[in-house]
């Protein structure tokens, strides 16, 4: 029983960061197309695109391919959303 905790800690990682990546691709669809060019970003799409497919590949824990979306949902999250939500609400000083 014990041996099977890093298992299922592992399981659910990947599906909380699954989660969390098709959450972003609502926000990122629901995000204005010229924000992601000010910021100096691939267009709306792609990042919408990228958190589908990592999302995807988190949820059905394809073998290596669901860490590079673990990657990608995380560089959205920490990177892009808040430089999105900075220019959409105002706070950019450009």
């Amino acid at each position: 029983m014990i041996m099977r905790i890093p298992l299922l800690a592992e399981r659910l990682l990947f599906i909380l960061v699954g989660v969390a990546g098709i959450v972003g691709v609502v926000l990122a669809s629901t995000t204005r197309a010229d924000a992601f060019e000010v910021a100096g970003r691939q267009p709306k799409m792609a990042w919408a695109a990228i958190l589908f497919v990592s999302s995807v590949a988190l949820l059905l824990r394809i073998p290596f391919v669901a860490w590079f979306g673990a990657v990608a949902v995380g560089i959205y999250w920490f990177d892009v959303r808040p430089q999105l939500k900075d220019i959409v609400q105002g706070g950019g000083a450009w």
